[in-house]
């Protein structure tokens, strides 16, 4: 249901539909403040990761087969591809495109014209290119979403830098802003999900977070406060998480306004909870950039301070008025119980805690996820149809709209201005939105076999681009004996041996826990996964341990960027080791004080054997796991791209992917304060008194100019109509552009 002015979208937006303007700005730019962190941290690692010398070369990835071109392009789809083209090699390539995206990613987060569908467009096939060669260290739940995120966004944003038309609102952008709530629903629904299909003992048991705070890959300093809290309060934590992961999601299509909102900041709580107490890069920005497609436009004014709009007419009645107040106490209420019930909350007076506990079992479960699954796809489907069916009540014909897209094939004096011929067919929403049902049924896998084949078989066709991807965070709680931590220790001799400290994975018991988000350390994450199991299911760690023997400065630069901080600095180590260690988080000292430590830790076992260069164990893995070829002769290329990426390099490699990232971003709002300012001078801050206000009919569709734009004006279109009423008088809609009356 399209967000609305009244309380009840429902019937109103039948009335006097309210654009979502300012949601869809606020999910542009959180876009692009996403993919410019997502950019800007691998463009810092890629050397070390991808490069010639790195732990995974790129270059493996883009063999040269024969084929041609196209061919090559259609079997993996990167534009590294054209690296050769242009005098590049993989490495270069790879740099390239992460300088490209973040560039763009920047222009969009400070200019709004730029927040453009080709743009977003240019960045997903920028990212896409990243992720086909970026193997393991690539593979997260995130990168996929910033991926699937990326294509709506191509779908959400305006088309007009080809044309430079009005960026307005359409009415068929609720169309293409439900995709974004459905991505949305699919990510927390699922992810709530899994934690139960997953039979972990520690999910079922309520005790999850007792363990979490200090397993999870890089924790942050209030993480050691959170997990100081009592069992009591981080097994109703759990409940809560359960609730707005699994009950909450439903009401993201709520007909009533105020219930889409509680589902709003439900989400935001939990993310700003998560961005507290554990680092994890982008993805949480990511999360809280869907969840702008729960907003309105009234809503965010209330933000800005602009109040609430005044509509003029008499709807909603008083009657219905009373009847969404009774749907919200209901559906609060129902909430409520549904918590108590199912997880047998009870208050125990003499103790002074809330008692909770898991009551009901797996098969009830299974047997629940069974029977809402296919209703919840049926239910997506039909909230789809009215919202196409809403978009096109406009004064365009309802024929030509499904078969067009929203091309208007009437005289463009009959439209308010802007609300001309762009969009994407509802048609092809309905296809989309049909592909994404089927990693959404893989949480219950009757269900998904159930599906229409020709569905399945529209996912296949976009699987490939990551148009559609199952999700599913912390589906299981690792660790619950201790944190497994892989500690490298390096020798000269044999003898004394030296630990290897990472900048931002735990290492040093006495060294605070970092902040590194929006910032994601790769190797340090696949240094965490990699302490699960055996070191042969981790075969990039051979690689890893073999560049450290050979003292290759760019993988030395992911472990410090600051080669005074790396014990081997001057020389590589002769030999190379890896222990396997438990860490847990220190207590509370008896008089409640602090403790000089963050951690205390026990070793379990050897993770790795003793190897150095030349020795046939080290060799015999390398072998085995394909990493063992001779590195292409680098040629030094004069010209003028190659040598601006080595002049790129050579400034920013002193610094970490943290202060990199942050710069960026207090750059970028260092600008929009410079350009909010100068737009008060220029128009605000003049008095009232000495400008003459001319009204003009699309103030009622965007109060205040529609949020990030200075003035009210773009690109000159709306001076143009001023001037031209200014010749003579017109008669103002009354309810905003559905109403403009037919100008002969």
């Amino acid at each position: 249901i399209v967000s609305g002015s009244s309380d009840v979208s429902l019937g109103a937006s039948l009335g006097a539909m309210e654009p979502p303007r300012p949601p869809r700005h606020l999910f542009l730019r959180g876009l692009a403040a996403a993919y410019l962190a997502a950019f800007a941290a691998l463009y810092g690692q890629s050397p070390g990761l991808y490069g010639k010398d790195g732990i995974l070369p790129a270059r493996k990835m883009l063999r040269v087969t024969g084929k041609g071109f196209w061919e090559q392009l259609w079997d993996s789809p990167t534009l590294l591809w054209l690296g050769p083209r242009l005098g590049l090699d993989t490495e270069q390539g790879l740099e390239a495109v992460c300088l490209l995206g973040a560039l763009l990613s920047f222009g969009a987060l400070i200019l709004e014209p730029l927040r453009d569908s080709l743009l977003f467009f240019v960045l997903w096939a920028l990212y896409l290119s990243l992720y086909q060669v970026g193997q393991v260290f690539l593979y997260f739940q995130w990168d996929s979403l910033l991926l699937e995120t990326g294509f709506l966004a191509v779908l959400v944003a305006p088309l007009h830098l080809l044309k430079w038309r009005s960026t307005a609102w359409r009415a068929h952008d609720g169309v293409t802003f439900w995709l974004v709530r459905w991505l949305l629903f699919r990510l927390m629904f699922a992810s709530g999900v899994v934690k139960l299909t997953s039979r972990c003992p520690t999910w079922w048991g309520l005790t999850a977070l007792t363990y979490h705070y200090e397993t999870q890959c890089i924790p942050t300093p209030l993480a050691w406060f959170a997990h100081q809290f009592p069992v009591w309060f981080q097994k109703f934590s759990v409940v809560a998480t359960y609730v707005i992961e699994i009950a909450v999601p439903a009401l993201f299509f709520a007909p009533v306004r105020r219930l889409r909102l509680f589902a709003f900041y439900c989400q935001v709580i939990l993310q700003a909870l998560i961005i507290l107490t554990g680092n994890y890069n982008f993805f949480n920005l990511l999360t809280v950039t869907l969840c702008f497609s729960l907003l309105d436009d009234d809503h965010i004014g209330l933000w800005l301070g602009r109040g609430r709009k005044k509509t003029g007419s008499a709807w909603p009645p008083r009657s219905l008025i009373v009847l969404t107040v009774l749907a919200e106490l209901g559906t609060y209420g129902l909430l409520f119980y549904w918590t108590a019930c199912h997880f047998g909350l009870k208050i125990n007076w003499e103790k002074r805690l809330l008692e909770s506990k898991t009551a009901f079992t797996y098969h009830e479960f299974m047997q629940w996820l069974k029977m809402v699954t296919l209703p919840l796809v049926g239910l997506a489907l039909i909230s789809l149809l009215w919202e196409i069916l809403q978009a096109a009540y406009s004064p365009t014909c309802l024929t030509g709209y499904l078969l067009w897209g929203g091309k208007e094939f009437v005289n463009r004096s009959e439209t308010p201005s802007g609300s001309e011929g762009r969009g994407i067919n509802p048609l092809s929403s309905l296809s989309l939105s049909s592909s994404l049902q089927v990693p959404f049924t893989y949480i219950e896998y009757e269900s998904n076999g159930k599906l229409w084949p020709s569905i399945h078989q529209m996912f296949s066709a976009v699987d490939r681009y990551q148009l559609a991807n199952s999700y599913g965070l912390f589906r299981r709680m690792t660790g619950v004996g201790g944190r497994p931590e892989v500690v490298l220790e390096g020798s000269y001799d044999k003898e004394t041996w030296t630990e290897i400290e990472f900048m931002y994975k735990p290492g040093n018991v006495s060294s605070a826990p970092p902040v590194v988000a929006p910032h994601q350390p790769r190797l340090d994450w696949q240094m965490w996964f990699a302490a699960l199991g055996h070191h042969s299911q981790s075969p990039w760690f051979t690689s890893f341990v073999y560049r450290l023997l050979q003292g290759k400065k760019e993988v030395i630069h992911l472990v410090q960027v600051d080669e005074s901080k790396y014990p081997f600095h001057s020389q590589p180590p002769a030999y190379i080791r890896a222990q396997l260690y438990k860490y847990w988080f220190t207590g509370l000292a008896e008089d409640g004080s602090l403790p000089q430590k963050w951690w205390e830790r026990q070793r379990v076992e050897e993770f790795y054997p003793t190897v150095f260069l030349g020795d046939p164990q080290l060799d015999a893995f390398l072998t085995q796991y394909g990493l063992k070829d001779k590195a292409p002769a680098k040629r030094p290329s004069d010209s003028l791209l190659p040598t601006a990426l080595r002049l790129v390099r050579e400034h920013t490699r002193p610094y970490t992917g943290p202060t990199l990232i942050w710069s960026l971003y207090l750059t970028a709002a260092l600008l929009c304060l410079l350009w909010g300012g100068r737009s008060w001078l220029l128009g605000g801050g003049l008095p009232s008194g000495k400008h003459k206000t001319v009204k003009r009919p699309e103030a009622a569709a965007d109060p205040g100019g529609g949020g990030d734009q200075a003035s009210g004006e773009k690109n000159g279109q709306l001076k143009k109509e001023a001037a031209e009423r200014a010749k003579g008088p017109t008669e103002a809609p009354a309810d905003g552009p559905r109403n403009v009356k037919k100008r002969k």
